[in-house]
């Protein structure tokens, strides 16, 4: 592993880790909060090399969607995990708890501290 892979795993394990329950982050924003905006192809095969259980399933794309096919195992237990921590699905795109419609993903976004 490289140093730029060994840092970047890093940083986004330990992102991934601090997503509140509930919450989501798209891949775009996982990158970015890692300092590395440009790399969100990146942050799946980051969370996979972890050796540590990560939240995995509160990361999806930037449209609010889930990453696996519509209806496909992975997709089923994804939502179904975010389900069971109060998120909804509206026509396939993940809502917070606490609306009726769909709104911007930067309200349903978790973000480490500036």
């Amino acid at each position: 592993m490289t140093n730029f892979q060994n840092k970047f795993d890093k940083a986004v394990w330990e992102i991934v880790s601090s997503i509140s329950s509930g919450r989501v982050m798209s891949y775009g924003e996982v990158a970015r909060a890692a300092g590395r905006p440009r790399y969100a192809g990146m942050v799946s095969k980051a969370m996979s090399r972890s050796v540590e259980q990560l939240p995995w399933y509160r990361v999806v794309r930037s449209n609010r969607t889930l990453a696996f096919e519509v209806g496909s195992e992975p997709y089923k237990k994804q939502q179904g995990l975010l389900e069971k921590e109060g998120v909804r699905f509206v026509s396939g795109k993940v809502i917070p708890l606490d609306s009726d419609k769909a709104k911007d993903l930067d309200e349903l976004l978790w973000g480490p501290p500036d």
